[in-house]
């Protein structure tokens, strides 16, 4: 399973639609749990927050490294063999620390350009799907 830690309100129902689209689609070890928590609750908890030597903890900001789809889905499936959990942070409106992009395992930047955090709600899920497709062999991820 994938924890996806995501900053700001409940998704508006246009995203709501979006994730749920992809995320029934997903299934073992690509299903997913989302957590939503207001910015300032969402910083607390990373900033106290000891990242275990069992989570692989990705977060989702424009300064980190930018791969492929067959990338992310081969990271994934790495951990997952490797008995990780995998944990995904989507900062707030305003990104989070310095010091939680320092202690995540791996930043993953989707573009050089900035997308609003409720955008990448979705965006991330069809990812994830994306990535579970090409581990799967399925035929939803075209080169």
């Amino acid at each position: 399973m994938i924890r996806i830690i995501a900053g700001g309100k409940k998704s508006p129902s246009w995203v709501a639609e979006g994730t749920l689209e992809y995320q029934k689609r997903l299934h073992k070890p690509f299903d997913v749990k989302w957590e939503f928590y207001e910015e300032e609750k969402l910083n607390k908890i990373l900033a106290e927050w000891n990242f275990k030597s069992d989570e692989f903890v990705i977060l989702t900001d424009e300064r980190g490294k930018n791969i492929s789809s067959i990338e992310l889905s081969q990271k994934l499936n790495d951990k997952f063999v490797e008995g990780k959990s995998v944990v995904i942070i989507i900062g707030g409106a305003f990104g989070v620390s310095k010091e939680v992009r320092e202690k995540a395992d791996f930043v993953w930047s989707f573009s050089n350009l900035v997308f609003p955090h409720m955008l990448m709600r979705v965006m991330l899920i069809e990812q994830i799907y994306r990535a579970a497709e090409i581990a799967s062999g399925g035929k939803y991820h075209h080169i």
